[in-house]
Protein backbone atom coordinates (compact mmCIF):
# COMPACT_ATOMS: atom_id res chain seq x y z
CA UNK A 1 0.00 0.00 0.00
CA UNK A 2 3.03 2.40 0.63
CA UNK A 3 4.67 1.51 -2.19
CA UNK A 4 1.29 2.62 -4.43
CA UNK A 5 1.08 5.86 -2.85
CA UNK A 6 3.60 7.79 -4.57
CA UNK A 7 1.76 6.10 -7.95
CA UNK A 8 -1.59 6.82 -6.29
CA UNK A 9 -0.81 10.69 -5.21
CA UNK A 10 0.60 11.18 -9.52
CA UNK A 11 -2.39 10.02 -10.79
CA UNK A 12 -4.86 12.28 -9.03
CA UNK A 13 -2.12 14.99 -9.64
CA UNK A 14 -2.71 14.03 -13.48
CA UNK A 15 -6.56 13.84 -12.72
CA UNK A 16 -6.23 17.94 -10.64
CA UNK A 17 -4.09 19.27 -13.44
CA UNK A 18 -6.33 17.94 -16.52
CA UNK A 19 -9.48 19.12 -14.17
CA UNK A 20 -8.10 22.60 -14.03
CA UNK A 21 -6.84 23.17 -17.56
CA UNK A 22 -10.79 22.18 -18.35
CA UNK A 23 -12.59 24.65 -16.46
CA UNK A 24 -12.24 27.57 -18.95
CA UNK A 25 -14.22 24.93 -21.55
CA UNK A 26 -16.92 24.16 -18.57
CA UNK A 27 -16.95 28.46 -17.81
CA UNK A 28 -17.55 29.02 -21.80
CA UNK A 29 -20.47 26.36 -21.98
CA UNK A 30 -21.91 27.76 -18.33
CA UNK A 31 -22.17 31.55 -19.38
CA UNK A 32 -21.62 31.81 -22.69
CA UNK A 33 -22.75 28.62 -24.84
CA UNK A 34 -25.86 27.81 -22.95
CA UNK A 35 -26.93 31.85 -23.16
CA UNK A 36 -26.47 31.21 -27.08
CA UNK A 37 -28.38 27.82 -26.90
CA UNK A 38 -31.17 29.75 -25.00
CA UNK A 39 -31.37 32.48 -27.12
CA UNK A 40 -31.61 29.43 -30.24
CA UNK A 41 -34.44 28.13 -28.37
CA UNK A 42 -36.47 31.06 -28.14
CA UNK A 43 -36.14 32.11 -31.71
CA UNK A 44 -37.11 28.86 -32.82
CA UNK A 45 -39.52 27.49 -30.53
CA UNK A 46 -40.45 30.69 -28.48
CA UNK A 47 -43.73 28.41 -26.42
CA UNK A 48 -41.42 25.12 -26.19
CA UNK A 49 -42.41 23.58 -29.91
CA UNK A 50 -41.20 24.45 -32.90
CA UNK A 51 -42.58 27.76 -34.00
CA UNK A 52 -41.10 29.40 -37.71
CA UNK A 53 -43.87 32.00 -37.73
CA UNK A 54 -41.70 34.54 -36.39
CA UNK A 55 -39.25 34.18 -38.91
CA UNK A 56 -41.84 34.68 -41.51
CA UNK A 57 -43.20 37.72 -40.14
CA UNK A 58 -39.49 39.19 -39.52
CA UNK A 59 -39.05 38.39 -43.31
CA UNK A 60 -41.92 40.12 -44.78
CA UNK A 61 -41.73 43.39 -42.64
CA UNK A 62 -40.13 45.91 -44.61
CA UNK A 63 -38.70 47.60 -41.32
CA UNK A 64 -35.95 44.70 -39.88
CA UNK A 65 -35.58 44.36 -43.47
CA UNK A 66 -34.45 47.88 -43.33
CA UNK A 67 -32.79 47.81 -40.29
CA UNK A 68 -30.93 44.84 -41.73
CA UNK A 69 -29.75 46.72 -44.69
CA UNK A 70 -28.95 49.69 -42.81
CA UNK A 71 -26.79 48.01 -40.77
CA UNK A 72 -24.70 46.36 -43.33
CA UNK A 73 -24.34 48.93 -45.57
CA UNK A 74 -23.46 51.74 -42.91
CA UNK A 75 -20.80 49.22 -42.25
CA UNK A 76 -19.33 48.60 -45.58
CA UNK A 77 -19.35 52.59 -45.76
CA UNK A 78 -17.47 53.29 -42.41
CA UNK A 79 -15.20 50.04 -44.01
CA UNK A 80 -14.47 51.78 -47.38
CA UNK A 81 -13.66 55.39 -45.36
CA UNK A 82 -11.56 53.67 -42.94
CA UNK A 83 -9.15 52.03 -45.52
CA UNK A 84 -9.48 55.41 -47.92
CA UNK A 85 -8.02 57.03 -44.68
CA UNK A 86 -5.84 54.01 -43.82
CA UNK A 87 -4.04 53.12 -46.66
CA UNK A 88 -2.36 56.62 -47.52
CA UNK A 89 -1.14 57.26 -43.95
CA UNK A 90 0.28 53.58 -44.02
CA UNK A 91 2.36 54.19 -46.54
CA UNK A 92 4.20 56.78 -45.10
CA UNK A 93 4.39 54.57 -41.81
CA UNK A 94 5.55 51.39 -44.20
CA UNK A 95 8.25 53.46 -46.36
CA UNK A 96 9.75 55.93 -44.17
CA UNK A 97 11.27 56.35 -40.84
CA UNK A 98 11.17 59.94 -39.31
CA UNK A 99 11.11 61.87 -36.40
CA UNK A 100 8.66 60.28 -33.35
CA UNK A 101 7.36 57.41 -36.23
CA UNK A 102 7.59 54.84 -33.47
CA UNK A 103 5.73 56.97 -30.65
CA UNK A 104 2.98 58.34 -32.73
CA UNK A 105 2.32 54.54 -34.15
CA UNK A 106 2.01 53.21 -30.91
CA UNK A 107 -0.08 56.28 -29.15
CA UNK A 108 -2.63 56.09 -32.28
CA UNK A 109 -3.80 52.68 -30.67
CA UNK A 110 -5.21 54.30 -28.13
CA UNK A 111 -8.79 54.29 -29.50
CA UNK A 112 -8.64 50.49 -29.63
CA UNK A 113 -8.74 50.17 -25.75
CA UNK A 114 -11.09 53.19 -25.42
CA UNK A 115 -15.22 52.48 -24.44
CA UNK A 116 -17.64 53.54 -26.80
CA UNK A 117 -19.31 55.68 -24.67
CA UNK A 118 -15.84 58.00 -24.76
CA UNK A 119 -15.85 58.45 -28.26
CA UNK A 120 -19.39 59.22 -28.04
CA UNK A 121 -19.22 62.13 -25.69
CA UNK A 122 -15.35 63.05 -27.43
CA UNK A 123 -17.10 63.49 -30.49
CA UNK A 124 -20.40 65.64 -28.41
CA UNK A 125 -17.47 68.09 -26.88
CA UNK A 126 -15.91 68.91 -30.25
CA UNK A 127 -19.26 68.98 -32.71
CA UNK A 128 -22.13 69.05 -30.97
CA UNK A 129 -24.31 71.64 -30.56
CA UNK A 130 -22.70 73.10 -27.86
CA UNK A 131 -19.17 71.45 -28.11
CA UNK A 132 -15.80 73.29 -29.14
CA UNK A 133 -15.84 73.91 -32.80
CA UNK A 134 -19.11 75.25 -32.96
CA UNK A 135 -18.77 77.96 -29.66
CA UNK A 136 -15.63 79.01 -31.56
CA UNK A 137 -17.55 79.82 -34.71
CA UNK A 138 -20.08 81.29 -33.32
CA UNK A 139 -17.80 83.98 -30.93
CA UNK A 140 -15.28 84.61 -33.99
CA UNK A 141 -18.53 85.34 -36.65
CA UNK A 142 -20.87 86.44 -33.84
CA UNK A 143 -23.65 83.85 -34.62
CA UNK A 144 -26.48 83.28 -32.76
CA UNK A 145 -26.83 79.85 -33.81
CA UNK A 146 -24.34 76.93 -34.02
CA UNK A 147 -23.00 76.61 -38.00
CA UNK A 148 -22.52 72.80 -37.43
CA UNK A 149 -25.30 70.87 -36.97
CA UNK A 150 -24.29 67.18 -37.01
CA UNK A 151 -26.27 65.95 -33.82
CA UNK A 152 -27.88 62.75 -34.56
CA UNK A 153 -26.42 62.31 -37.86
CA UNK A 154 -24.89 59.45 -39.74
CA UNK A 155 -21.21 61.83 -40.47
CA UNK A 156 -21.28 61.74 -36.71
CA UNK A 157 -21.58 58.10 -36.72
CA UNK A 158 -19.35 57.39 -39.19
CA UNK A 159 -16.77 59.68 -37.86
CA UNK A 160 -17.04 58.23 -34.35
CA UNK A 161 -15.87 54.96 -36.43
CA UNK A 162 -13.79 56.15 -38.54
CA UNK A 163 -11.70 57.82 -35.23
CA UNK A 164 -11.85 53.65 -33.99
CA UNK A 165 -10.79 51.83 -36.90
CA UNK A 166 -8.13 53.85 -38.64
CA UNK A 167 -6.20 53.09 -35.78
CA UNK A 168 -6.14 49.42 -36.07
CA UNK A 169 -6.10 49.06 -39.85
CA UNK A 170 -3.44 51.31 -39.33
CA UNK A 171 -1.44 48.81 -37.52
CA UNK A 172 -2.48 45.68 -39.83
CA UNK A 173 -1.25 47.47 -42.63
CA UNK A 174 2.08 49.16 -41.18
CA UNK A 175 2.81 45.49 -38.97
CA UNK A 176 2.59 43.49 -42.85
CA UNK A 177 3.63 46.62 -44.99
CA UNK A 178 6.86 46.87 -43.34
CA UNK A 179 8.43 43.73 -43.68
CA UNK A 180 7.60 43.09 -47.42
CA UNK A 181 10.48 43.26 -49.70
CA UNK A 182 10.96 46.14 -51.99
CA UNK A 183 12.91 44.44 -54.53
CA UNK A 184 9.05 44.02 -56.57
CA UNK A 185 8.54 47.62 -56.32
CA UNK A 186 12.15 48.58 -57.52
CA UNK A 187 11.60 46.27 -60.24
CA UNK A 188 8.36 47.85 -61.46
CA UNK A 189 10.12 51.20 -61.22
CA UNK A 190 13.23 49.70 -63.58
CA UNK A 191 10.33 49.26 -66.57
CA UNK A 192 8.67 52.72 -65.93
CA UNK A 193 6.07 51.40 -64.00
CA UNK A 194 5.01 55.19 -61.44
CA UNK A 195 1.85 57.03 -59.90
CA UNK A 196 -0.72 55.65 -59.72
CA UNK A 197 -0.27 52.36 -61.72
CA UNK A 198 2.79 51.30 -59.42
CA UNK A 199 -0.01 51.88 -56.19
CA UNK A 200 -2.69 49.81 -58.19
CA UNK A 201 -0.55 47.23 -60.24
CA UNK A 202 2.48 46.92 -57.12
CA UNK A 203 1.22 47.90 -54.10
CA UNK A 204 -2.01 47.33 -53.45
CA UNK A 205 -1.52 43.64 -54.15
CA UNK A 206 1.46 43.21 -51.96
CA UNK A 207 -1.00 44.66 -49.27
CA UNK A 208 -4.16 42.48 -50.56
CA UNK A 209 -3.62 39.97 -47.38
CA UNK A 210 -3.77 42.49 -45.00
CA UNK A 211 -5.85 45.03 -46.65
CA UNK A 212 -8.38 42.08 -46.67
CA UNK A 213 -8.19 40.95 -42.76
CA UNK A 214 -8.17 44.60 -41.80
CA UNK A 215 -11.70 45.09 -43.90
CA UNK A 216 -13.22 42.07 -42.82
CA UNK A 217 -12.21 43.44 -38.50
CA UNK A 218 -13.29 46.83 -39.21
CA UNK A 219 -16.53 45.54 -41.20
CA UNK A 220 -17.24 43.36 -38.11
CA UNK A 221 -16.35 45.85 -35.32
CA UNK A 222 -19.01 48.37 -37.03
CA UNK A 223 -21.71 45.83 -37.88
CA UNK A 224 -21.38 45.02 -34.04
CA UNK A 225 -21.36 48.62 -33.23
CA UNK A 226 -23.72 49.46 -30.63
CA UNK A 227 -22.36 52.33 -28.34
CA UNK A 228 -21.65 54.90 -31.07
CA UNK A 229 -24.90 54.30 -32.61
CA UNK A 230 -26.93 54.35 -29.64
CA UNK A 231 -25.49 57.74 -28.73
CA UNK A 232 -24.86 59.43 -31.72
CA UNK A 233 -27.49 57.91 -33.67
CA UNK A 234 -30.52 57.16 -31.72
CA UNK A 235 -33.56 55.66 -32.58
CA UNK A 236 -33.39 57.31 -36.41
CA UNK A 237 -29.97 54.84 -37.17
CA UNK A 238 -31.10 52.07 -35.59
CA UNK A 239 -29.05 48.73 -35.84
CA UNK A 240 -29.60 45.66 -35.55
CA UNK A 241 -27.81 45.95 -32.13
CA UNK A 242 -29.51 48.93 -31.19
CA UNK A 243 -32.72 47.08 -32.21
CA UNK A 244 -32.33 43.92 -29.89
CA UNK A 245 -31.98 46.53 -27.14
CA UNK A 246 -35.11 48.29 -27.82
CA UNK A 247 -36.88 44.88 -28.63
CA UNK A 248 -35.59 43.44 -25.25
CA UNK A 249 -35.79 46.68 -22.60
CA UNK A 250 -38.59 48.73 -24.06
CA UNK A 251 -41.15 46.29 -25.78
CA UNK A 252 -40.22 43.44 -23.77
CA UNK A 253 -40.91 41.08 -27.29
CA UNK A 254 -37.98 38.50 -26.22
CA UNK A 255 -39.01 36.28 -29.04
CA UNK A 256 -38.44 38.61 -31.71
CA UNK A 257 -34.89 39.76 -29.89
CA UNK A 258 -34.11 36.71 -29.52
CA UNK A 259 -34.61 36.34 -34.02
CA UNK A 260 -32.61 39.42 -34.27
CA UNK A 261 -30.04 38.11 -31.90
CA UNK A 262 -29.50 34.76 -34.17
CA UNK A 263 -29.87 36.38 -37.57
CA UNK A 264 -26.85 38.73 -36.02
CA UNK A 265 -24.81 36.04 -34.50
CA UNK A 266 -25.42 33.71 -38.19
CA UNK A 267 -23.51 36.97 -40.06
CA UNK A 268 -20.73 37.92 -37.52
CA UNK A 269 -19.97 33.94 -36.98
CA UNK A 270 -19.50 34.32 -41.29
CA UNK A 271 -17.68 37.29 -41.03
CA UNK A 272 -15.59 35.58 -38.11
CA UNK A 273 -14.57 33.15 -40.24
CA UNK A 274 -13.43 34.84 -42.95
CA UNK A 275 -11.13 36.84 -41.08
CA UNK A 276 -9.42 33.75 -39.52
CA UNK A 277 -9.19 32.99 -43.05
CA UNK A 278 -7.40 35.69 -44.12
CA UNK A 279 -5.72 35.79 -41.02
CA UNK A 280 -3.90 32.47 -42.01
CA UNK A 281 -2.66 34.32 -45.50
CA UNK A 282 -1.27 36.76 -43.17
CA UNK A 283 -0.05 34.51 -40.93
CA UNK A 284 1.89 32.46 -43.65
CA UNK A 285 3.29 35.31 -45.85
CA UNK A 286 7.27 35.36 -46.04
CA UNK A 287 8.23 38.84 -44.52
CA UNK A 288 12.17 40.43 -44.82
CA UNK A 289 12.56 42.75 -42.26
CA UNK A 290 13.22 46.53 -44.30
CA UNK A 291 15.01 48.79 -43.08
CA UNK A 292 13.43 52.70 -43.41
CA UNK A 293 14.33 55.45 -45.66
CA UNK A 294 14.72 58.77 -45.17
CA UNK A 295 11.50 61.31 -46.04
CA UNK A 296 12.12 62.15 -49.94
CA UNK A 297 11.53 65.68 -50.26
CA UNK A 298 9.12 65.02 -52.83
CA UNK A 299 7.42 63.03 -50.50
CA UNK A 300 7.58 65.51 -47.46
CA UNK A 301 4.23 67.22 -47.97
CA UNK A 302 2.38 64.18 -48.10
CA UNK A 303 3.93 62.41 -45.06
CA UNK A 304 3.47 65.76 -42.81
CA UNK A 305 -0.36 65.56 -44.32
CA UNK A 306 -0.90 62.29 -43.33
CA UNK A 307 0.65 62.85 -39.57
CA UNK A 308 -1.01 65.56 -39.25
CA UNK A 309 -4.80 63.86 -40.00
CA UNK A 310 -3.63 61.23 -37.98
CA UNK A 311 -3.09 63.76 -35.17
CA UNK A 312 -6.21 65.35 -35.19
CA UNK A 313 -8.16 62.40 -35.83
CA UNK A 314 -6.86 60.47 -32.85
CA UNK A 315 -6.08 63.37 -30.44
CA UNK A 316 -8.69 66.28 -31.30
CA UNK A 317 -11.73 64.61 -29.84
CA UNK A 318 -9.91 63.55 -26.81
CA UNK A 319 -8.34 67.11 -26.38
CA UNK A 320 -11.90 68.13 -26.93
CA UNK A 321 -13.58 66.07 -24.60
CA UNK A 322 -11.25 66.90 -21.79
CA UNK A 323 -10.58 70.80 -22.34
CA UNK A 324 -14.89 71.09 -22.55
CA UNK A 325 -15.37 69.38 -19.23
CA UNK A 326 -12.83 72.32 -17.32
CA UNK A 327 -14.71 74.97 -19.18
CA UNK A 328 -18.09 76.85 -17.89
CA UNK A 329 -19.30 79.02 -20.10
CA UNK A 330 -15.96 79.77 -21.52
CA UNK A 331 -14.33 80.14 -17.83
CA UNK A 332 -11.94 77.39 -16.36
CA UNK A 333 -13.58 75.72 -13.80
CA UNK A 334 -14.10 71.93 -12.00
CA UNK A 335 -17.39 72.52 -10.92
CA UNK A 336 -18.51 69.33 -13.39
CA UNK A 337 -16.12 67.22 -11.03
CA UNK A 338 -17.35 68.95 -7.92
CA UNK A 339 -20.58 67.68 -8.66
CA UNK A 340 -19.98 63.90 -9.21
CA UNK A 341 -20.66 63.01 -5.55
CA UNK A 342 -23.88 64.58 -5.50
CA UNK A 343 -27.62 63.76 -6.84
CA UNK A 344 -29.52 66.82 -8.37
CA UNK A 345 -33.11 66.84 -7.02
CA UNK A 346 -34.12 66.63 -10.76
CA UNK A 347 -31.80 63.28 -11.37
CA UNK A 348 -32.94 60.13 -12.08
CA UNK A 349 -30.13 58.49 -10.58
CA UNK A 350 -30.37 55.72 -7.77
CA UNK A 351 -26.57 56.62 -7.15
CA UNK A 352 -24.03 59.65 -6.83
CA UNK A 353 -21.75 59.55 -9.97
CA UNK A 354 -18.79 59.66 -7.95
CA UNK A 355 -20.36 55.72 -6.79
CA UNK A 356 -19.99 54.43 -10.03
CA UNK A 357 -16.24 54.41 -10.01
CA UNK A 358 -15.55 52.05 -7.29
CA UNK A 359 -18.48 50.03 -8.61
CA UNK A 360 -16.23 49.74 -11.86
CA UNK A 361 -12.96 49.24 -10.12
CA UNK A 362 -14.38 46.84 -7.99
CA UNK A 363 -15.88 44.97 -11.21
CA UNK A 364 -13.04 44.95 -13.33
CA UNK A 365 -10.22 43.84 -10.94
CA UNK A 366 -12.59 40.59 -10.20
CA UNK A 367 -12.88 40.46 -14.08
CA UNK A 368 -9.00 40.95 -14.19
CA UNK A 369 -8.24 38.00 -11.54
CA UNK A 370 -10.47 35.45 -13.33
CA UNK A 371 -9.47 36.55 -16.74
CA UNK A 372 -5.91 35.91 -15.86
CA UNK A 373 -7.07 32.25 -14.00
CA UNK A 374 -9.32 30.85 -16.71
CA UNK A 375 -6.92 32.40 -19.60
CA UNK A 376 -3.48 31.02 -18.15
CA UNK A 377 -5.79 27.04 -17.88
CA UNK A 378 -6.84 27.93 -21.47
CA UNK A 379 -3.29 28.67 -22.86
CA UNK A 380 -1.91 25.02 -21.05
CA UNK A 381 -4.77 23.23 -22.67
CA UNK A 382 -4.00 24.63 -25.86
CA UNK A 383 -0.03 23.99 -25.51
CA UNK A 384 -0.53 20.67 -24.13
CA UNK A 385 -3.41 19.45 -26.35
CA UNK A 386 -2.23 20.12 -29.68
CA UNK A 387 -3.91 17.53 -31.67
CA UNK A 388 -7.22 19.58 -30.71
CA UNK A 389 -6.22 23.12 -31.27
CA UNK A 390 -7.46 23.77 -34.47
CA UNK A 391 -11.13 23.06 -32.44
CA UNK A 392 -10.51 24.75 -29.33
CA UNK A 393 -8.95 28.11 -30.28
CA UNK A 394 -11.70 29.53 -32.49
CA UNK A 395 -13.57 28.26 -29.20
CA UNK A 396 -11.91 30.98 -27.29
CA UNK A 397 -12.38 33.82 -29.74
CA UNK A 398 -15.90 33.41 -30.16
CA UNK A 399 -17.09 35.78 -26.99
CA UNK A 400 -14.73 38.59 -29.32
CA UNK A 401 -16.53 37.96 -32.31
CA UNK A 402 -20.42 37.62 -30.17
CA UNK A 403 -21.89 41.11 -29.72
CA UNK A 404 -22.01 42.05 -26.50
CA UNK A 405 -25.41 43.03 -26.67
CA UNK A 406 -26.17 39.28 -27.60
CA UNK A 407 -24.48 38.48 -24.83
CA UNK A 408 -26.44 40.25 -22.29
CA UNK A 409 -30.00 39.42 -24.01
CA UNK A 410 -28.60 35.71 -23.44
CA UNK A 411 -27.74 36.21 -20.08
CA UNK A 412 -31.34 37.73 -19.19
CA UNK A 413 -32.89 34.85 -21.19
CA UNK A 414 -30.88 32.08 -19.92
CA UNK A 415 -29.87 32.85 -16.49
CA UNK A 416 -33.01 33.64 -14.53
CA UNK A 417 -33.99 30.48 -12.89
CA UNK A 418 -32.52 28.29 -10.17
CA UNK A 419 -29.66 26.98 -9.53
CA UNK A 420 -28.70 30.05 -12.45
CA UNK A 421 -30.42 32.80 -11.29
CA UNK A 422 -28.13 35.37 -11.31
CA UNK A 423 -29.84 37.44 -12.97
CA UNK A 424 -30.36 40.19 -9.89
CA UNK A 425 -26.90 39.38 -8.50
CA UNK A 426 -23.55 41.49 -9.20
CA UNK A 427 -21.47 38.58 -10.10
CA UNK A 428 -23.38 38.49 -13.45
CA UNK A 429 -21.21 41.46 -14.30
CA UNK A 430 -17.59 40.38 -13.23
CA UNK A 431 -19.11 37.14 -15.12
CA UNK A 432 -19.78 38.99 -18.51
CA UNK A 433 -16.88 40.92 -18.77
CA UNK A 434 -14.17 38.08 -18.37
CA UNK A 435 -15.66 36.17 -20.81
CA UNK A 436 -14.62 39.45 -23.01
CA UNK A 437 -11.66 39.88 -21.41
CA UNK A 438 -10.72 35.85 -21.22
CA UNK A 439 -9.83 35.74 -25.50
CA UNK A 440 -6.94 38.55 -24.68
CA UNK A 441 -4.83 36.72 -21.59
CA UNK A 442 -4.55 33.81 -23.66
CA UNK A 443 -3.50 35.26 -26.73
CA UNK A 444 -0.64 36.66 -24.22
CA UNK A 445 0.22 33.71 -22.69
CA UNK A 446 0.01 31.30 -25.05
CA UNK A 447 3.13 33.03 -27.47
CA UNK A 448 5.08 33.02 -23.43
CA UNK A 449 4.03 29.64 -23.59
CA UNK A 450 5.04 28.22 -26.47
CA UNK A 451 8.73 30.37 -26.10
CA UNK A 452 9.62 28.04 -23.16
CA UNK A 453 13.17 26.38 -24.09
CA UNK A 454 12.12 22.78 -24.01
CA UNK A 455 15.65 22.57 -21.90
CA UNK A 456 14.75 25.03 -19.28
CA UNK A 457 11.46 22.27 -18.92
CA UNK A 458 14.03 19.47 -18.93
CA UNK A 459 16.13 20.85 -16.53
CA UNK A 460 13.28 22.27 -14.27
CA UNK A 461 12.01 18.15 -14.08
CA UNK A 462 16.00 17.54 -12.90
CA UNK A 463 16.25 19.67 -10.26
CA UNK A 464 12.89 20.25 -9.05
CA UNK A 465 10.60 17.28 -8.59
CA UNK A 466 7.36 19.28 -7.15
CA UNK A 467 4.93 20.03 -10.43
CA UNK A 468 3.63 23.11 -8.39
CA UNK A 469 6.95 24.64 -7.02
CA UNK A 470 8.40 23.83 -10.59
CA UNK A 471 5.82 25.59 -11.93
CA UNK A 472 6.36 28.67 -9.51
CA UNK A 473 9.98 28.87 -9.64
CA UNK A 474 10.50 28.23 -13.57
CA UNK A 475 7.71 29.02 -15.82
CA UNK A 476 6.08 31.76 -14.24
CA UNK A 477 9.04 34.16 -14.23
CA UNK A 478 9.04 33.28 -17.74
CA UNK A 479 4.96 33.97 -18.01
CA UNK A 480 5.26 37.31 -16.25
CA UNK A 481 4.81 39.37 -18.55
CA UNK A 482 2.41 37.81 -21.32
CA UNK A 483 0.09 37.44 -17.93
CA UNK A 484 0.55 41.03 -17.08
CA UNK A 485 -0.40 42.22 -20.69
CA UNK A 486 -3.15 40.10 -20.22
CA UNK A 487 -4.24 41.47 -16.89
CA UNK A 488 -4.00 44.73 -18.39
CA UNK A 489 -6.32 44.27 -20.98
CA UNK A 490 -9.08 42.40 -19.17
CA UNK A 491 -9.02 45.47 -16.80
CA UNK A 492 -9.03 47.84 -19.39
CA UNK A 493 -12.11 45.71 -21.32
CA UNK A 494 -14.21 45.82 -17.91
CA UNK A 495 -13.65 48.88 -17.61
CA UNK A 496 -15.21 50.70 -20.96
CA UNK A 497 -17.54 47.37 -21.32
CA UNK A 498 -21.08 49.19 -21.81
CA UNK A 499 -23.48 46.46 -24.36
CA UNK A 500 -23.69 43.29 -21.94
CA UNK A 501 -23.52 45.96 -18.91
CA UNK A 502 -26.40 47.42 -20.10
CA UNK A 503 -28.71 44.57 -19.82
CA UNK A 504 -27.30 42.98 -16.58
CA UNK A 505 -26.37 46.08 -14.07
CA UNK A 506 -28.48 47.12 -11.25
CA UNK A 507 -29.71 50.36 -11.11
CA UNK A 508 -27.79 51.08 -7.70
CA UNK A 509 -24.80 49.17 -8.68
CA UNK A 510 -23.81 50.98 -12.10
CA UNK A 511 -20.67 51.43 -13.81
CA UNK A 512 -18.59 54.33 -15.12
CA UNK A 513 -19.98 53.77 -19.31
CA UNK A 514 -23.70 52.90 -17.84
CA UNK A 515 -23.71 56.13 -15.65
CA UNK A 516 -22.29 58.19 -18.33
CA UNK A 517 -24.98 57.07 -20.52
CA UNK A 518 -27.66 57.51 -18.24
CA UNK A 519 -26.04 61.41 -17.61
CA UNK A 520 -25.88 62.28 -21.49
CA UNK A 521 -29.56 60.05 -21.58
CA UNK A 522 -31.15 63.55 -19.85
CA UNK A 523 -31.58 66.99 -20.76
CA UNK A 524 -29.75 69.50 -18.20
CA UNK A 525 -26.57 71.38 -18.20
CA UNK A 526 -25.50 69.77 -14.90
CA UNK A 527 -26.28 66.56 -16.18
CA UNK A 528 -23.97 66.79 -19.53
CA UNK A 529 -21.04 68.69 -17.67
CA UNK A 530 -21.74 65.42 -15.16
CA UNK A 531 -20.68 63.05 -18.11
CA UNK A 532 -18.00 64.77 -19.66
CA UNK A 533 -16.44 64.83 -15.81
CA UNK A 534 -16.84 60.99 -15.82
CA UNK A 535 -15.24 60.12 -19.21
CA UNK A 536 -12.46 62.06 -18.80
CA UNK A 537 -11.59 60.06 -15.85
CA UNK A 538 -12.52 56.83 -17.74
CA UNK A 539 -9.97 58.50 -20.38
CA UNK A 540 -7.51 58.33 -17.77
CA UNK A 541 -8.14 55.19 -16.44
CA UNK A 542 -7.56 53.46 -20.11
CA UNK A 543 -4.98 55.69 -20.88
CA UNK A 544 -2.83 54.78 -17.85
CA UNK A 545 -3.91 50.85 -18.83
CA UNK A 546 -3.10 50.86 -22.23
CA UNK A 547 0.77 52.98 -21.15
CA UNK A 548 1.38 49.51 -19.25
CA UNK A 549 0.35 47.40 -21.82
CA UNK A 550 2.70 48.51 -24.00
CA UNK A 551 5.41 49.16 -21.47
CA UNK A 552 5.36 45.62 -20.32
CA UNK A 553 4.44 44.04 -23.62
CA UNK A 554 8.12 45.84 -25.34
CA UNK A 555 9.23 42.93 -27.49
CA UNK A 556 6.96 39.84 -26.20
CA UNK A 557 5.24 38.56 -29.34
CA UNK A 558 1.01 37.92 -28.83
CA UNK A 559 -1.50 36.38 -30.79
CA UNK A 560 -4.22 39.43 -31.57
Amino acid sequence: MDGNHPALMRRLNRWLWTGLRLTPLAFLALFFFYPLWSIFQLSLAPQGVLDLSGWVALTRNSYYANIVWFTTWQALLSTALTLLIALPIANIFIRYRFWGRGVLLTLSALPFVLPTVIVAVAFSALLGRNGLLNDALMRLFTLDTAPIELERTLTLILLAHIFYNVPLALRLLVSYGANQSPRLEEAAQTFGISGWRLWWQVRLPLLRPAITSAALLVFLFTFTSFGVILILGGARFATLEVEIHRQTTALFNLPLAALLALLQMAITVLITSLYSQSQRAVNTATLVKVTLKPIPPPARISARIAVVALCALVFLPLFALILRSVLDDGIFSLRAYQQLGTISRQSVLFVAPVVAIGNSLRVALVTMLWAVILGVLAAYLLWTAKAWRGLLDPLFLLPLSTSAVTLGFGFIVALDTPPLNLRSSWWLLPIAHTLVGLPFVVRSVLPALAGIPANVREAGLLFEPNAARRWRLIELPLLARGISVGAAFAFTVSMGEFGATLFVARPETPTIPLMIYRLISRPGIDNYAQALAMSVILLGICALAFLVIEGVRGSVSSEF
